[in-house]
């Protein structure tokens, strides 16, 4: 197993895993300040067909080099409200 990472090193694309073990997704969007270190949380991607899932920075769980463990399981997680594009500034 790798060691963990700062929240600063997720890339889109990481593969996003739940509790139970399941593959929920890969990273869409890292939400947050990376000037002033506050992590707000993961948009998601579950597949082509399903909208993003907003996942708070409460549910992240270990983040390794390629990596993020959440802390739901599958339903938990397809439960979740879906995250939108952010407007453009």
């Amino acid at each position: 197993m790798s060691d963990p990472v700062s929240w600063l090193m997720i890339e889109p694309g990481w593969k996003v895993s739940g509790s139970d073990g399941s593959d929920l997704g890969k990273v869409a969007e890292v939400v947050g300040d990376t000037g002033s270190d506050i992590f707000n949380g993961l948009s998601v991607s579950p597949g082509l067909l399903h909208g993003n899932r907003y996942v708070a920075a409460e549910w992240v769980g270990t983040i390794t080099e390629g990596r993020v463990e959440v802390e739901l399981d599958a339903a938990a997680f397809e439960a979740l409200g879906k995250h939108e594009e952010r407007p453009p500034a």
